[in-house]
C-alpha cells in the first residue's frame, strides 16, 4: 500500500478530473455510486454494511480529521436513506450502480482520460474526499 498525502492523492485524483463535464458528473455519480454500494451490502447486513463503513473511516482518518468528521455525516445520512427505503433497496442500489458507472466511464471518455482507480484501487476512497475537499476549500474550511 502507497503512503500518500492527501494533496498527494488529491492531486493525483484531479489529473484525470480537469474536464467541466467530467467533474459534474463525478459530483452526481461519485455520491451515489457510495450510496449504492452501501446500499447493496445494507440489503445482506447492516452490520456488515457498518464495518465497511469502518474500515474506509480508517483510511479517511490517515489523511484527514475534517474531511473523516464529513464523511461520517455522510454516512450518516446515507444510512438513514438505506434504512428508509426498506425492502426495495438491493435493487434500487443495483440501478444507481449501474447507472452512475455508466455516467463514470462516460465523462472518462469526455475527458480523454482513464479513471484513476485502473492505477490504484484506493482511487475508490478518494473520489468522495475530491468531492468533499472542494466544498471545504469552497467554504473556507481546513481539509
Amino acid at each position: 500500500m502507497q503512503i500518500r498525502t492527501l494533496n498527494e492523492w488529491l492531486e493525483a485524483y484531479a489529473e484525470s478530473h480537469q474536464n467541466p463535464t467530467n467533474k459534474l458528473i463525478h459530483w452526481v455519480c461519485v455520491p451515489a455510486i457510495m450510496f449504492s454500494i452501501l446500499g447493496i451490502i445494507w440489503s445482506f447486513s447492516t452490520i456488515a454494511a457498518f464495518v465497511a463503513m469502518a474500515i474506509t473511516m480508517i483510511f479517511y482518518f490517515m489523511l484527514s480529521l475534517p474531511l473523516s468528521l464529513a464523511i461520517i455525516g455522510v454516512y450518516a445520512a446515507m444510512a438513514f436513506i438505506a434504512e428508509s427505503i426498506g425492502e426495495p433497496l438491493l435493487m434500487v442500489s443495483i440501478a444507481i450502480f449501474v447507472v452512475s458507472w455508466i455516467f463514470q466511464f462516460v465523462g472518462h471518455k469526455v475527458e480523454g482520460k482513464k479513471p484513476s482507480f485502473f492505477e490504484d484501487i484506493q482511487f475508490l476512497l478518494v473520489g468522495p474526499l475530491w468531492c468533499l475537499s472542494f466544498l471545504f476549500n469552497k467554504w473556507n474550511l481546513r481539509v
